[in-house]
């Protein structure tokens, strides 16, 4: 009965290896070099839901922490969901940062009044270049029609 009580483990092994690197501060590149590996590699690693004892070992003394702490970390569904939803420059979630004016206490800043503003006033401008080249248009028509009679 003591078993059916028992709820699974939320685990992921490589999660929490990125947990782990995050929360110390450290670059997938350093435990890369460390390890012997790729960037890349480090990256599929932290992909993987599980990985194999032997690597974790190896994930675990690069990271100074115990192996165990990286099968037994349980993942909270709303800590899975901010971190994949980052506002970092070039995220999906930063639309329309590539004419905002960056602050760096706030991330982007997006004011839509200046937007109005600034596509009224490249209208205004269209509307009379549009203009003189009409006027040019007809002076252009008027000389021919007064060429030809």
């Amino acid at each position: 009965m003591e078993t059916a009580d028992k709820k699974e483990r939320n685990t992921h092994h490589g999660h929490a290896i990125k947990w782990f690197r995050r929360a110390l501060g450290i670059k997938q590149d350093t435990v890369a070099l460390t390890l012997g590996l790729t960037q890349a590699a480090i990256s599929m690693y932290e992909a993987k839901k599980v990985i194999e004892d032997e690597m974790i070992t190896q994930f675990a003394k690069a990271l100074g922490v115990t192996p165990e702490a990286i099968k037994e970390l349980e993942e909270d569904p709303v800590t899975v969901i901010v971190e994949n939803n980052t506002f970092q420059s070039g995220s999906v979630g930063n639309i329309g940062a590539h004419n905002e004016v960056k602050n760096e206490n706030f991330g982007n800043i997006y004011n839509p009044v200046e937007e109005i503003l600034n596509l009224t006033k490249e209208k205004e401008s269209l509307y009379e270049r549009m203009l003189e080249l009409e006027k040019e248009k007809n002076a252009l028509l008027e000389r021919l029609l007064k060429e030809k009679n």
